[in-house]
């Protein structure tokens, strides 16, 4: 993927960046190309090889379509949550990691709706904030959406996604309330 001087792209596990430059440098006596990117959030820069932009897992930030498709996402039941922390933890560090906001979306729901349950370790609470961030600050750096209504949007829409998982399994955490 070729990226261009003031684009913006999401960056797995950071958020949204704005390629600010493309630099080459000298590294053991080879010259590579680099992107320099800032990091929206923090103003902190991240240089990524422009040979590696797909293993790293840079992509251009969401579409109007994708939005739509995410929002509807949102309000989806979804598999259950595992009982054992350990794999929790495995699985949403991953989903994150991943750098798909529609993987963010399903942590989100998941420890949103885990919250609901029991109260959250600070490591989950942690992941349910990064996952809500990540998933905000791409929507609004878009330009598809305003923070306050968007972030408001996503707690009707997982509210709704959390009612209907209990529905579907209405006793799904009661190993994990001990």
């Amino acid at each position: 993927m070729e990226l261009i001087v003031g684009q913006k792209v999401a960056y797995p596990n950071q958020g949204v960046c704005m390629v600010e430059d493309i630099e080459k440098k000298k590294i053991g006596g080879n010259s590579m190309s680099f992107y320099a990117l800032r990091v929206l959030s923090d103003n902190s820069t991240i240089f990524v090889p422009t040979d590696n932009v797909e293993a790293v897992g840079l992509r251009p930030i969401i579409t109007e379509k994708q939005l739509e498709s995410l929002m509807n996402n949102l309000e989806k039941d979804f598999e259950d949550v595992s009982s054992d922390w350990k794999v929790r933890s495995r699985e949403f560090n991953e989903k994150l990691q991943s750098g798909d906001v529609f993987e963010a979306a399903d942590v989100l729901k998941k420890l949103t709706f885990l919250s609901s349950e029991k109260k959250l370790s600070f490591r989950e609470q942690s992941l349910m904030e990064k996952a809500k961030f990540l998933i905000v600050s791409e929507v609004t750096n878009a330009g598809l959406a305003k923070e306050a209504k968007f972030s408001e949007k996503i707690d009707k829409l997982i509210e709704h996604a959390c009612d209907k998982h209990l529905d579907t399994q209405p006793s799904v955490m009661s190993a994990t309330n001990h």
